[in-house]
């Protein structure tokens, strides 16, 4: 069957008026706070809406059927296009003029990665960083769910789009139309954002700073208004308890959040994926927590204002903090948490390929991959006991077919061999070997910090040009969970059967 290209230059035209409609939203932020950069974020915005406007005039005799090569075309190019229409707001207003320093940061930003090539950050204009947390914002749930909430009314079917999109191990249906599941799952996202924006403002942070904070907490992205992230606001340890709060919700999935709206909590009491990674939360906090307060000296790794309301008390606070911003890729910084002890830098390297939950924005692996491993794991030794019995993993009381299994263990496999790769691709760039392996971990997990020089308190500035494309290339495989990208580069994909 041959490709229908009308149909995909169709959305990919689609993708780019989103695009340009939210350039839109950020010169009206530049024109409110007058930062002198609104005619050319207004100019960055139209050229994307006569870009897609055309892309879909020319194509819009289209066959409406999409398979599902298309849709994993479409969800992989989309990416790329939304990433180069993004650089026009940094390009054209000079806060970021070069090209691939401009697409580093605009694909760090869709892929909700956080890592950033800027120096000094408060000095960007407001309109710019209005921009850039959006870039998040609209990565963090995915333009494309977005996109298929009004498909429609173009008379075309998303389901494909959304297996491809989400290509985790289950896929939750909220309701029977995919369209109406987007539509619920933005519902929930924009009322989570809405609601951390009021909380962080009764807090005593200024309107933009919240919902710049607010936009990057729920896409578990990381961009943040002050050079030193959220350790700006070290000193006010209620604005960090409520970032917690939403990071913890953004790591989660996003089905449970409606049937906790539902009513439905013995859903979410029961949901082996939720108890385990509120379990690892829990445990990881207690043991970074405890070697902080009797080893660490927090106030020398923080980046910020001195520590208040006690040794303790900082302790768990930034212990959860870097806990919860590293397991859910959001990426925030209160301390260098690599200058607490060797222990807690390399348990920290290791919490990167944790990941959040299946259906949230979080990056990373997902805890129900690791679950059904080591669910699979243990099996394996009552097999190797009782080789003719049948012993199929069980999901939330479920069995679950081999194939997903065997899909599981291929994505770890092929995760972890891109993460060797993605380490020996810096080193090719005379990257030291502890700087290397945290860029890799970090690009492919979507983390945002890394370890070396590329660490909490540093920025990816002193990256070279070419590791910033192969960074970019590690963030989008990462952001599409491996198959969605890799799949293009094989022969077979691009055969007309």
């Amino acid at each position: 069957m041959k490709l229908n290209y009308k149909i995909i230059f169709h959305f990919l035209g689609l993708l780019l008026l989103f695009n340009g409609g939210f350039m839109l939203v950020s010169a009206l932020v530049s024109f409110l706070y007058e930062d002198g950069v609104t005619f050319q974020l207004l100019l960055s915005g139209i050229l994307t809406l006569v870009a897609g406007f055309l892309a879909m005039v020319f194509t819009r005799h289209h066959k409406k059927e999409m398979n599902k090569r298309e849709g994993y075309i479409v969800v992989s190019f989309g990416w790329i296009i939304m990433a180069l229409s993004g650089t026009l707001p940094y390009v054209l207003t000079q806060s970021i003029p070069n090209f691939t320093n401009a697409f580093f940061e605009t694909m760090s930003g869709f892929t909700t990665t956080g890592a950033s090539i800027l120096n000094d950050i408060e000095a960007v204009p407001k309109g710019v960083l209005f921009w850039r947390s959006l870039t998040h914002w609209i990565g963090g749930m995915g333009i494309i769910v977005l996109a298929i909430a009004i498909l429609p009314l173009l008379g075309i079917g998303g389901m494909q789009l959304f297996a491809a999109e989400a290509p985790g191990p289950s896929a939750d249906k909220l309701h029977p139309r995919i369209t109406d599941t987007a539509k619920r799952l933005w519902l929930i996202y924009f009322g989570y954002t809405a609601a951390e924006t009021l909380l962080l403002s009764v807090a005593g942070m200024s309107f933009f700073d919240a919902i710049n904070h607010s936009l990057c907490t729920l896409s578990t992205g990381g961009f943040s208004t002050k050079n030193a992230s959220v350790a700006y606001w070290n000193g006010e340890p209620v604005i960090q308890y409520i970032i917690i709060l939403f990071m913890f919700l953004a790591g989660t999935n996003f089905v449970l959040s409606y049937f906790a709206f539902k009513g439905k909590v013995q859903k979410i009491i029961n949901d082996e994926e939720f108890k385990l990674y509120f379990k690892f939360i829990g445990i990881f906090t207690i043991i970074a927590a405890v070697i902080i307060y009797f080893r660490a000296d927090i106030s020398a790794s923080s980046i910020a204002h001195p520590m208040v309301w006690g040794e303790a008390e900082s302790a768990f606070r930034h212990s959860l903090f870097q806990v919860l911003a590293i397991i859910t890729t959001t990426g925030f910084v209160t301390a260098d948490y690599t200058m607490w002890t060797p222990f807690l830098m390399v348990f920290f390297f290791g919490l990167m390929f944790l990941g959040g939950s299946a259906g949230s924005t979080s990056g990373g692996v997902k805890v129900v991959r690791h679950l059904i491993l080591i669910k699979n794991g243990f099996l394996e030794f009552k097999r190797t006991l009782h080789p003719n019995a049948i012993l199929p993993v069980r999901y939330n009381k479920r069995a679950i077919s081999g194939d997903i299994v065997f899909n599981i263990l291929g994505f770890f496999i092929l995760y972890m061999l891109s993460f060797i790769i993605g380490a020996l691709g810096f080193s090719m760039f005379e990257i030291d070997f502890k700087s290397a392996i945290g860029l890799a971990a970090s690009s492919l997990g979507n983390v945002g910090p890394a370890l070396g020089d590329f660490g909490p308190v540093n920025n990816y500035s002193a990256l070279p040009p070419l590791a910033q494309w192969w960074a970019s290339f590690l963030m989008l495989i990462g952001r599409l969970e491996l198959f969605t990208v890799l799949i293009l580069f094989t022969p077979f994909f691009w055969r007309n059967r």
